[in-house]
């Protein structure tokens, strides 16, 4: 992977990540990233969702690694259940961070749409970052998910939603799990060369 140009795509949750957000700071760090921007924010349809995901991985000339946060990452695992081989072979990679258990009670009735979870595992490498006290997925179901998308799984003690209201801003932490997602996908590739 070192070897070849990669593009980083940051895949928000729900309302975005605002400027203060740690996507925003690896947005304006990471050389070569972009965001995927959504027309709404607020109250998110699974279907455009899906479809802005597609259109910003279709028009990457660069292999990609995606960057989710949040409802972000339910997003990816919506598109990688259905996005034709083309478009799957461009993605290297993704870091999953604090998924958002739609399914869960109490979820917000904006987010419930996006439910059911898909439980195939995702066609490439994937690290999932969760929290043992976020609101928005139980650590059980965090792990749950991780299993069914066949990722390795980090929970992180006491990290609530990984996110500005838990005091993760630039989160430069995460950056060794995002070189723990690169180092797995350059052994997957050279396993399969």
């Amino acid at each position: 992977m070192r070897s070849e140009s990669i593009r980083y795509l940051i895949v928000p949750g729900w309302h975005g990540s605002p400027d203060q957000h740690w996507q925003s700071h690896w947005h304006r760090t990471l050389p070569n990233s972009a965001r995927v921007e959504q027309h709404d924010w607020i109250a998110p349809r699974r279907e455009d969702w899906v479809a802005e995901l597609h259109s910003v991985v279709a028009a990457s000339a660069e292999p990609v690694i995606l960057v989710a946060h949040s409802l972000g990452c339910i997003t990816v695992a919506h598109w990688a259940a259905q996005a034709p081989l083309e478009l799957l072979d461009r993605v290297r990679g993704a870091l999953l961070v604090a998924p958002a258990d739609v399914e869960r009670n109490g979820c917000p009735e904006p987010l419930r749409n996006f439910a059911p979870i898909p439980h195939q595992p995702l066609p490439f490498a994937s690290v999932l970052i969760g929290s043992d006290n976020d609101s928005a997925a139980s650590a059980a179901r965090a792990v749950e998910m991780g299993r069914d998308w066949g990722s390795e799984i980090v929970m992180l003690p006491g990290a609530g939603h990984i996110n500005v209201a838990s005091g993760h801003h630039c989160w430069e932490q995460g950056f060794a799990f995002l070189y723990r997602l690169q180092n797995r996908i350059e052994q997957h590739a050279r396993r399969r060369a």
